[in-house]
């Protein structure tokens, strides 16, 4: 389905946050006060703006109200990210995502009623930590400060063995939710689903037991 964003701020994490709403087919409002920055997007932004988004007027006339989610993406001007979290907020925007560079920013946000923050540097960092940590880890998502969705590649203890053999779930806590096959991808693997050589595990669990599976593996 088809929405309608708006996002304050054409930055890096912007920019690259409207371009992939715009990839997925939705429409998108972009303003930023810096005219440079406006036309760098303005060939493929559905609608660009050059205004100050710290204006409430402003916001009333670009109809910021109508709009059922609004993106606050202003990066090292934290007055200003603050004042246009709190301005969509007065305005009734029913969702308003506000970029964090910190979690004392963060927590202000949060506080004039941000409905989400999002931290990009902090999350991006503790990807690549994680990654840079395994050898086997491809890529991870935070679900929460303890949880994590991670993409493993099996190790070569795990050749030929099915998951009723390896017993995951039993023995760290963790549950395979789906090995990928090449360009094959198994989803909501069966017990007697052999794992082979190369393939890409779909792994959720804690932080912890994450970590215990892999040195275990690593080991073996």
């Amino acid at each position: 389905m088809k929405k309608q964003f708006m996002v304050l701020g054409l930055g890096r994490f912007g920019s690259s946050l409207t371009r992939t709403l715009i990839k997925n087919g939705h429409e998108v409002l972009a303003v930023d006060k810096n005219e440079t920055l406006v036309q760098e997007i303005s060939s493929i932004a559905t609608h660009v703006v050059q205004a100050d988004c710290t204006d409430k007027s402003v916001l009333q006339e670009l109809g910021a109200s109508n709009f059922s989610h609004a993106i606050v993406a202003i990066g090292e001007d934290l007055q200003a990210s603050i004042l246009a979290t709190l301005l969509l907020k007065e305005l009734n925007v029913p969702k308003v995502t506000a970029k964090a560079k910190n979690e004392n920013h963060g927590s202000v946000l949060s506080k004039i009623g941000a409905d989400q923050i999002v931290y990009p540097e902090r999350d991006m960092a503790t990807r690549l930590g994680n990654q840079l940590s395994s050898d086997n880890m491809i890529d991870s998502i935070e679900l929460s400060p303890d949880y994590n969705l991670v993409e493993l590649k099996a190790p070569a203890s795990m050749h030929q063995q099915t998951l009723l053999e390896l017993n995951i779930r039993a023995n760290y806590g963790c549950t395979i939710i789906a090995i990928k096959t090449g360009e094959e991808i198994n989803i909501s693997p069966l017990a007697e689903d052999q794992i082979q050589m190369g393939d890409t595990l779909l792994l959720i669990g804690s932080n912890d037991n994450i970590r215990s599976l892999e040195r275990d593996y690593e080991r073996s």
